[in-house]
């Protein structure tokens, strides 16, 4: 699954050296929206593997970038106890443009419009299936 994200570079950590065959480079976002005047902080901590480690090297603290990046889940079972780790893996690092970003936002979800249709259902805590609307299209 290959996902974009377009933020500013706030912090690059250095490379780790993680075992005898496996390095990785953290580094963060800062994908902050602005949702009617308002803006709701968001950070995405993500990390470039192997040879990708260099990919940051180009770029500086400040800098809009555009990451394209896969999910990586991995199970972790020890003394009986199961744990989930999921890594935001970064594949490739460019420089945004101004129109990027404006078709980022463009294509993103406005929370606005999600909260209007929230307003719009009943606010009691009875659940009544009669009520529910045909676009309501929940499997459950």
């Amino acid at each position: 699954m290959a996902l974009e994200v377009i933020g500013k570079l706030i912090e690059k950590n250095p490379t780790m050296q993680v075992s005898e065959r496996f390095k990785k480079r953290e580094f963060v976002l800062d994908i902050t929206e602005e949702v009617n005047g308002n803006a709701y902080p968001n950070f995405a901590k993500l990390q470039a593997v192997q040879n990708r480690c260099e990919l940051l090297d180009n770029f500086s603290e400040g800098d809009m970038l555009k990451v394209s990046f896969n999910i990586r889940g991995s199970k972790w079972e020890k003394d009986g106890k199961v744990n989930y780790i999921t890594n935001l893996d970064a594949w490739r690092i460019e420089r945004a443009n101004a129109g990027d970003n404006n078709a980022y936002q463009a294509s993103a979800p406005q929370p606005q419009q999600q909260q209007q249709q929230y307003q719009a259902a009943p606010a009691n805590n009875n659940f009544n299936a009669a009520s529910t609307s045909a676009a309501d299209d929940l499997p459950f």
